[in-house]
């Protein structure tokens, strides 16, 4: 999962910004109570009455619906609603855009939050709407997420989030295997042989163009060295993913004796020159882009960035005689091989309401309808697939998308509310692509817990997290001697109280009954 970082915004922007996306809200209506049967109920009164308006607001990525939004129609035809959809491309923007309406009262019918420390940020400060006592409303809902998927959406005990279902198990090391076959070597197996793979891709010219134009190695900032952290069983410093069960008690890795000797192996890395010398700066396609157009042989990403079919005649298109393959995580000194880790606390997305909808008992009604519908067979299929003999065909259980559908809903997961079954969906929707993601989805992987973990007062994880990354930078990059980690540890416990933290995680963790 990515990691929210804030983007400063000037004031009149902010300003600005609230006017425009305050003419966004949804109407009123009536206020009919939430009958017994929550959203089924609802859903037979349908044909009467003006449809009820709901402001959505969500991280788009750059996806953008066609004019012709035959998912929304079709929602708002089923529910009798009227969706409207706010959606911002960049995660930094819609994070501000979200604090900025929080704080005029401005919220969104319905949105996303970032992440735990914004969704504890927001019940802190009243701004949400406690969904416990409405979840029975949703049998869909709960039937379809179940238990363990809900409390991620919990604060001290209080729904206050809807957590979307499913996870996808995907990103590994892929590599340039002509590049391989160009200069005689054999896929690497173990972080040694990696480097060595890496060394010869940036010194040996393995494209054949005379010139010193390579490189070994890139990703995006530390996640490019996901797969080395994972040789060392540990997980990577900047995914906030650093608690998760070890010898069976609940570990930190900052704290494990591994950690040091995982950074002075990417230390050699870094130091013999065979990374992509912006790796840390890299952000959205650089590092993809770079390794599309030639200039790196190994990249850390996922299969959905390599091997659909408009990234194929990108990278075949620069080079038709490229051929890029995936690569098993690397084994390190104690036999260990761990992919990217998988945050088990965390969700596709949190859904959160604003405390003023518990005064709109309409709008409340058909958000939990919305919810609701999505989560059955039917309204799952529409939201993952499209429209049924439009943009795919049912025979029996079996889907199978039509070319309508291919090219037509991809932009259908903005409206997948409750989430999917990842890596059924995936290979229904990619059933071309099947080995590729059953391939990622085999990588074992350490499963941390960090989204579970609600910050104790007096810890500001922003400002803990951004020490950390500076820190961890200077040490790769021989900024720090790697002999003062322990003082860098005692920095982050005394100025960022970061024990207090990690005591406090530890014992959340334990009353789940991790680590016991």
């Amino acid at each position: 999962m990515k990691s929210a970082k804030r983007i400063g915004f000037g004031a009149l922007a902010a300003l600005l910004l609230a006017g425009m996306l305050a003419g966004c809200g949804g109407g009123d209506g009536g206020n009919p109570a939430l009958g017994a049967n929550g959203p089924q109920g609802a859903k037979e009164g349908n044909g009467a009455g003006s449809p009820v308006k709901l402001e959505v607001a969500q991280i788009s990525w750059g996806t953008t619906p066609p004019a012709d939004d035959f998912i929304k129609k079709a929602l708002n035809e089923e529910l009798n609603a009227s969706l409207e959809m706010t959606l911002v491309g960049d995660q930094g923007d819609y994070e501000n855009q979200i604090n900025v309406r929080a704080a005029s009262n401005n919220l969104p019918d319905l949105f996303m939050v970032t992440g735990k420390p914004q969704l504890q940020k927001l019940v802190e400060s009243g701004s949400l709407l406690d969904l416990s006592e409405y979840l029975d409303k949703m049998p869909e809902y709960k039937n379809f997420t179940g238990e363990d998927v809900l409390k991620k959406g919990s604060i001290g005990g209080k729904q206050y989030a809807l957590p979307k279902a499913g996870q996808a198990l995907s990103y590994t090391y892929w590599i340039r295997k002509d590049w391989l076959d160009r200069l005689n070597l054999s896929m690497p197996t173990t972080v040694d042989e990696l480097f060595d793979v890496a060394k010869a891709f940036t010194e040996q010219d393995p494209d054949g163009n005379g010139k010193p134009d390579t490189f070994g190695l890139s990703g995006t900032n530390f996640d490019a060295f996901e797969p080395i952290f994972g040789a060392y069983g540990i997980t990577n410093i900047m995914d906030t993913s650093q608690f998760y069960v070890r010898d069976g008690k609940v570990a930190n890795t900052f704290y494990q004796p591994e950690m040091k000797e995982a950074l002075t192996t990417i230390k050699r890395f870094l130091d013999a020159g065979v990374v992509d010398p912006e790796v840390v700066n890299n952000k959205g396609t650089m590092a993809k882009d770079k390794a599309f157009q030639g200039k790196v042989g190994i990249i850390h990403t996922e299969w959905a960035q390599v091997m659909k079919p408009a990234d194929v005649e990108a990278w075949k298109g620069a080079n038709p005689d490229a051929e890029w393959i995936q690569l098993p995580p690397p084994v390190g000194p104690d036999g260990q091989k761990f992919g990217k880790s998988i945050n088990i606390g965390a969700s596709g997305g949190l859904w959160v309401v604003p405390k003023r909808l518990e005064n709109e008992p309409e709008k409340l009604s058909k958000v939990l309808e919305l919810f609701n519908y999505t989560s059955t067979p039917e309204g799952n299929r529409l939201v993952q697939f499209g429209i049924e003999n439009t943009h795919y065909t049912l025979d029996g259980d079996k889907v199978t998308i039509t070319d309508k559908g291919r090219e037509e809903a991809s932009f259908t997961w903005l409206y997948q509310f409750s989430g999917r079954p990842e890596t059924e969906y995936l290979k229904t929707k990619f059933a071309d692509l099947v080995e590729y993601i059953d391939f990622e989805a085999s990588i074992p992987r350490i499963e941390t817990l960090d989204g579970f973990v609600q910050s104790p007062a007096g810890y500001n994880p922003a400002d803990a997290n951004r020490f950390i990354e500076e820190e961890m930078i200077k040490f790769v990059y021989g900024k720090n001697k790697l002999e003062d980690y322990d003082k860098f540890l005692q920095t982050l416990e005394k100025t960022f109280n970061y024990k207090t933290y990690v005591d406090s995680a530890i014992e959340q963790l334990n009353g789940l009954g991790y680590g016991q």
